[in-house]
């Protein structure tokens, strides 16, 4: 019973969720290949969203690497990030997963399954952002109140 618990608890992060999300949405389109529009913008709009995406977790994951802290949900915070895309957005690792989310459902093409971004993006709010966003408030107090006032959660 603890070994299943465990295994939860280490597959409970935001990869995983993202890959359950992306999982549905290609289903879908798999399910009912008629949702697609044969539109071919519609596509290259995708294949760019997943192009920012990615972008924006790997400026992400650079400005951890640079302050020398852990990128893994629910770990102390060991420093507090305001620099590169941080000054543009609080959680720059999640936008880029909705923005990879809603980029591949458009390259399929299954419209319909667009419905599922802002359900990833509110799921993941409840679920992570909101306790790192205390964490920070815990470790570093008025500053990151500071800092959250000045810059959006998302965009």
């Amino acid at each position: 019973m603890r070994g299943g618990i465990l295994l939860l608890r280490l597959l409970d992060i935001p990869p995983t969720w993202l890959l359950l999300t992306l999982a549905g949405a290609f289903g879908l389109d798999r399910l009912f290949p008629w949702l697609a529009t044969g539109l071919d913008w519609v596509r290259w709009v995708g294949d760019a969203l997943i192009v920012l995406g990615l972008g924006a977790m790997s400026a992400a994951v650079w400005e951890f690497l640079r302050a020398r802290t852990s990128f893994i949900p629910r770990r102390a915070p060991s420093a507090f990030l305001r620099s590169g895309i941080y000054r543009i957005t609080r959680n720059p690792m999640y936008l880029g997963d909705a923005l990879v989310l809603a980029g591949a459902i458009l390259h399929w093409d299954v419209l319909p399954a667009l419905v599922l971004v802002p359900l990833f993006g509110g799921f993941i709010q409840r679920r992570f952002i909101r306790w790192e966003e205390n964490r920070l408030i815990e470790s570093f107090g008025d500053e990151a109140r500071a800092w959250m006032g000045r810059v959006r959660r998302w965009l």
